[in-house]
């Protein structure tokens, strides 16, 4: 099977796509990996999450205009809806995943 192009991973139709954009080095990566993994199951079904290595995938960091890592976009229908970065609590992470889901 082909591997999809980054616009196709996140043009999911009718389920938004979360693409938390990191780096191995990164700490605060490391630190928001579980509060994604959380979010991901409390969304199963329903959301959609793509983590994308910033230094093996820089065409798309560089498209989406990521200068610091982690940076979660949030994509709906290929569409940016909703974009933070820095590590942040998990509620925060939910609540932005919340409004989009329940569009």
């Amino acid at each position: 099977m082909a591997k999809k192009s980054f616009q196709e991973l996140i043009s999911s139709p009718g389920m938004p796509v979360l693409v938390d954009f990191y780096a191995d080095w990164c700490g605060p990566c490391k630190s928001m990996s579980p509060i994604v993994q959380q979010v991901a199951a409390e969304y199963n079904g329903k959301l959609k999450v793509i983590k994308v290595n910033v230094d093996s995938n820089q065409a798309a960091a560089a498209q989406y205009r990521v200068q610091g890592v982690p940076t979660f976009i949030l994509f709906r229908d290929g569409q940016q809806v909703w974009r933070q970065s820095g590590a942040m609590p998990a509620n925060v992470l939910s609540q932005a995943v919340q409004q989009v889901v329940s569009r």
